[in-house]
């Protein structure tokens, strides 16, 4: 939403429009948070969760649909399925960077409702609007951020401006885009072996360098959790640890499986 903007402004009930400050933003979860003089506010909402949600309990989506002709929309549904993920292609070229973890609802969520408060019927935000499937063949396909994921995320960018996460130090490609051919004549791969990531490149000093990972490494598993290509691993540095953590990376070099252990550090996005 304010990706490439030169200014910001927020448009307040009355239709007053006051200028806002970005203190930061996320692309993974396209959050961003905006600072404004408190002397405009006179109520902010209260903040719910989203992990309390259950599936058929109704909510409330508020949001400017086409834009501000319809500013304070408001649409009304239930809750259809939590943690859902939907594939995210940043850059466009045909594979997912990311899942985004979200709520579907049946309410209607437009062009325009995107930042807009998905709320129970406490009035206590439970999600951020986002996104929806748009298809002659498809209605009621609504999504939004749950709180619970876009709390530690906002108060990270509150902060300092940005979203910490853990880094390893490597240039990745998944094993399913390279052709078989390569598996086994090339990596000297196991025929059991069908997945994993390959690392194309070490950054000296980094993590990955310090704990001996080399190019042609394949990543099999990190921790407990099976990594099967690049969307995987880096759902796992970016969800499941945290910058300080030890891990142990289960990899294959020359046919050979092997183990080390690599302390994450942080990278801020």
């Amino acid at each position: 939403m304010i990706q490439g903007a030169d200014s910001v402004e927020v448009v307040l009930k009355d239709e007053e429009q006051i200028e806002a400050e970005l203190i930061g933003g996320d692309v993974y979860t396209d959050l961003a948070v905006l600072k404004v003089d408190a002397k405009h506010i006179e109520q902010v909402i209260d903040l719910g969760s989203s992990d309390n949600l259950k599936v058929g309990e109704p909510v409330i989506a508020i949001g400017n649909p086409l834009g501000l002709q319809f500013a304070g929309s408001v649409t009304q549904g239930i809750i259809s399925g939590k943690d859902r993920l939907i594939p995210q292609d940043f850059n466009n070229d045909g594979n997912a960077d990311w899942q985004a973890e979200v709520i579907q609802t049946d309410a209607a969520i437009n062009p325009g409702n995107s930042g807009g408060a998905l709320v129970n019927m406490d009035g206590q935000l439970v999600g951020i609007n986002s996104m929806k499937y748009a298809s002659a063949k498809l209605e009621g396909l609504g999504f939004a951020i749950p709180i619970d994921l876009a709390r530690p995320l906002i108060e990270d960018l509150e902060e300092d401006g940005s979203v910490t996460r853990a880094y390893m130090g490597v240039e990745i490609f998944s094993l399913s885009d390279v052709p078989q051919y390569h598996w086994q004549n090339t990596l000297n791969l196991p025929n059991d072996v069908e997945s994993g990531v390959i690392i194309d490149g070490v950054e000296r000093m980094s993590p990955a360098d310090q704990a001996g990972l080399q190019q042609y490494d394949v990543i099999v598993q990190m921790g407990d959790t099976a990594i099967n290509n690049v969307l995987e691993l880096r759902q796992y540095l970016f969800t499941k640890v945290s910058p300080g953590d030890e891990v142990t990376i289960t990899f294959y070099r020359d046919g050979e499986k092997q183990e080390k252990t690599i302390k994450l550090v942080a990278q801020s996005q």
